[in-house]
């Protein structure tokens, strides 16, 4: 059942089996994970069904690193997690993304790709991709439009699919339905409290934004709140064990990555749609299963001793002809709903009044009016528009095309979460701060790989690639941003003085708390990370349905 915590229904502690603590992608993977069983489940999640300002407040916090980064945009707090606002990209990780590489220190996953495979056909089921194949790194369904050939120890065509769902409006209802599990929305975890050993989780403490506070008791507990907030909230459960739960070694926050990403060059030609119509992510009824992207091949990468990373070939589109843009204004107008209509017509008539002689009142004429004497102008145009469609080409030219790169981040210790001295206003607790650090590497990577990729996409168009100036000149600041995946805070080792969980996503020396999501990645290759963080879901939750029903704590 889902509850709302807010409003003060839920008065009494939890008893349960599992504890989760965030309702996104992770979180409402494992609990959809137990529907039906005997294990009772309760997960907590701080927003509620939409997006609220107080709850993202929240999220505030500072950035301190190299790289701008604000904390406080790039989450969201709802059911349904960040994912209420990402594009649907899945595609899974390859062996090569989880091997050690000798050039990235630090690299390397303990688990292979054998192990994840099982797992991202069950996400693909998930995350309703249908029957579509995949292999590493890539699905295999066909693609709209052929894609560029390119030498394939240099780039390669990977394929993603896309996710038609948002996970919180897809699985609300089965967990609203459920016996067993218990959602409890606008319930932020406070703290989680340890044993004086600091070995075993005895409680988590709740509160709401209203003031209630209750306590939540299970046998095992999960962090499934991002990779950011996962460190926050074990660094903030402080109060038995200094430094944090499972921060022994100090690695708690440290290892932040995201996927940076900027503008690499510009492109220009006489026939660049040859490079973006390959790329489109086309939208609607009859609209491919997967889509292309274009990335470095794993060969490359080696022989450069760089990072991988992708690139997007955006067109942008010379000025319109007429009868194009008559056409569009036209079609503006007559998606406006009556509301909007309404709203119209009555600034129209308000400003015919104030406009008119006294006494007379004047019919103002109406946009799709104007809009439609255009179009009959520009009929050439339109024309010239509709025998390009027939022969797959764009209806109006590209000026030119941005190339915009998206690259793995390599690890570093320094590039870290840490709490602030700054607290919030709702529960006294210490805000995050980011230190987003970028490394030689990191930059090595921008500018070998942007002019790879802008020579061979010029080839293959037989035009002319212009490198951004902050990749021509190095002693110009990184003009990088990051994308909002979140990863490596909590990452994944063997070794506990270089990770925070072991490969079945146990925090090192403890019993009874694990940890979902990307936070988990010791890297993240390019790929958007939430097919992966799905699948690694699906095996924590296979991994906690065997402790449970063996009664292990």
């Amino acid at each position: 059942m889902i509850i709302d915590y807010l409003n003060g229904t839920h008065p009494e502690d939890v008893e349960v089996d599992l504890c989760i603590v965030g309702a996104g992608a992770a979180g409402i993977a494992i609990a959809h994970s137990f529907i039906g069983t005997s294990i009772r489940v309760c997960l907590l999640e701080s927003g509620g069904l939409s997006g609220e300002e107080r709850n993202q407040r929240l999220y505030e916090g500072s950035s301190s690193g190299h790289v701008d980064f604000d904390p406080g945009t790039s989450r969201m707090r709802v059911f349904g997690g960040s994912c209420n606002l990402w594009g649907g990209g899945c595609i899974p990780l390859s062996t090569d993304d989880l091997t050690p590489r000798d050039w990235v220190p630090d690299s390397g996953w303990p688990i292979g790709y054998a192990d994840l495979e099982p797992y991202y056909g069950r996400a693909r089921s998930f995350c309703q991709l249908g029957d579509i194949d995949f292999t590493e790194g890539t699905f295999t369904a066909p693609t709209a439009r052929g894609v560029l050939p390119f030498d394939e120890d240099k780039l390669i065509n990977p394929l993603f699919a896309r996710c038609g769902i948002l996970f919180g409006e897809a699985y609300r209802d089965a967990l609203d339905r459920a016996p067993n599990v218990k959602v409890l929305l606008h319930a932020n975890l406070l703290e989680l409290a340890p044993t004086s050993d600091g070995v075993h989780v005895q409680e988590a403490t709740i509160g709401s934004l209203g003031g209630h506070r209750n306590k939540v008791h299970a046998r095992h507990y999960v962090l499934a709140s991002g990779g950011i907030e996962n460190a926050r909230l074990m660094l903030l459960s402080d109060s038995v064990v200094p430094g944090g739960l499972g921060n022994a070694h100090d690695v708690v926050g440290r290892y932040f990555m995201d996927h940076p990403s900027g503008t690499l060059g510009t492109l220009t030609s006489d026939d660049s749609d040859r490079v973006t119509r390959p790329y489109e992510r086309l939208r609607g009824k009859n609209a491919p299963s997967s889509f292309p992207e274009i990335a470095l091949s794993h060969e490359y990468q080696r022989s450069q001793r760089i990072l991988n990373g992708r690139v997007h070939p955006f067109g942008v589109e010379a000025p319109l002809p007429r009868g194009i843009r008559a056409l569009r204004e036209l079609r503006t107008a007559m998606r406006k709903t009556v509301q909007d209509e309404n709203a119209l017509l009555e600034a129209r008539l308000s400003e015919a009044l104030r406009n008119a002689p006294a006494g007379e009142v004047i019919a103002a004429p109406s946009s799709i009016s104007l809009t439609a004497l255009k179009l009959g102008l520009g009929m050439g145009d339109i024309a010239k528009a509709f025998v390009h469609k027939l022969a797959d080409r764009p209806a109006v030219k590209n000026s030119h095309v941005e190339l915009v790169g998206y690259f793995e981040q390599a690890p570093n210790p320094e590039s870290r979460v840490t709490l602030s001295d700054e607290t919030d206003i709702f529960f006294g607790q210490r805000k995050v701060c980011v230190d987003w650090r970028l490394t030689p590497l990191d930059h090595h990577t921008y500018r070998t790989s942007a002019k790879l990729f802008g020579d061979e996409l010029a080839r293959s168009c037989q035009g002319r690639f212009e490198l951004s100036p902050w990749l021509a000149d190095e002693s110009r600041k990184p003009e990088i941003h990051g994308t909002a995946h979140h990863i490596g805070t909590t990452r994944m080792s063997d070794d506990p003085t270089k990770g925070v969980v072991d490969r079945d996503c146990r925090v090192h020396g403890m019993d009874n708390l694990h940890i979902a999501g990307s936070s988990v990645f010791p890297t993240g290759g390019w790929a958007f990370p939430t097919f992966t963080i799905v699948a690694l879901s699906l095996r924590l939750a296979d991994e906690l349905r065997m402790l449970l029903t063996a009664g292990f704590l």
